[in-house]
Parts: structure tokens; C-alpha cells; sequence
């Protein structure tokens, strides 16, 4: 079936695409989703946008507090790099404006989530061996401490 010219340009400006890759990082559903809304709010050719806090809470239904929170491991996962910005009020003052998002190559996220994946497996791997060599040795092996205690 043939589509008019109209009908085609609506269709493009009515959807964004997510790269396959990111169900490879495994992200909880408000780092996809938050990632998803600044996807679809960036402008294609500088790969940035700018938004406010309140702004994505509100399209995604989630606090303040829920975005700024879930954008900083957007942030360490190397999805994205944020940027503060300024604006100037009519009386002259600067204050701060929104920040501007810039969306990283998926790749870097990728190498970075398999390079963690990977030293947690180093990490099992040295503890079972050091759990066998203690069973053959008759020692009760105590992992290492994760930082919470028992008390």
C-alpha cells in the first residue's frame, strides 16, 4: 500500500529508536526509561538536549528526587555526560538553568558494563578457588567482608 508524502514524514517524527544494545546493560526500568525520554527529546544532529528535573519527572510519572538519582548512574554507566548550564534573568542575575545532556556512544556503556561483568566473575572465580583450597586443607574458608556486618 502507498503512503502519501504526509503520511511518511509523520511516521518519522512520530517515533525515535533505542539502540538493540541497551538490554545488554541490564538497566532497571527507570534508568531505561529515563534514558529512553532523553533519547526522544535529543536533537539528532548534536546528540544533546536540554531538560529539566521536573520536566522528565513529569513525562514519566516518577519524583524529582527518582531522576536526579537514576541520571547520575546514567551517568557512571557512561550512557550519558550532563552539563550545567546558566541562564540570565531579565534583571541580569545568573542563575542555574537546566542541564544539558549529552548522549554518549552506546559502545563506551557496553565496554564498560562487560569490563565490570567481567572482574565480578574474576572476583567468584578467586573465591571458589580459594574455597577448594581450603576444603582440601580442612580450613573453613570465610569470604571476604562486603562491607555490611553480621552485628
Amino acid at each position: 500500500m502507498l503512503t502519501s508524502q504526509y503520511e511518511q514524514n509523520m511516521k518519522q517524527k512520530n517515533f525515535f529508536l533505542l539502540p538493540n544494545a541497551i538490554f545488554e546493560l541490564q538497566l532497571n526500568k527507570y534508568e531505561f526509561h529515563i534514558y529512553a525520554y532523553l533519547i526522544r527529546t535529543e536533537d539528532r544532529r548534536t546528540y544533546q538536549c536540554i531538560v529539566s528535573y521536573p520536566t522528565i519527572a513529569g513525562a514519566l510519572g516518577i519524583s524529582v528526587n527518582t531522576v536526579a538519582k537514576y541520571v547520575r548512574t546514567l551517568e557512571e554507566r557512561g550512557l550519558i555526560r550532563t552539563e550545567r548550564t546558566e541562564i540570565v534573568t531579565r534583571d541580569g542575575r545568573k542563575r542555574n538553568g537546566c542541564l544539558r545532556y549529552h548522549i554518549l556512544p552506546m559502545q563506551n556503556a557496553l565496554d564498560r558494563h562487560h569490563e565490570r561483568r567481567l572482574a565480578e566473575l574474576e572476583l567468584v572465580t578467586a573465591q571458589q578457588k580459594a574455597n577448594a583450597k581450603a576444603e582440601k586443607l580442612g580450613v573453613e574458608f570465610l569470604p571476604a567482608c562486603d562491607g555490611q556486618s553480621s552485628a
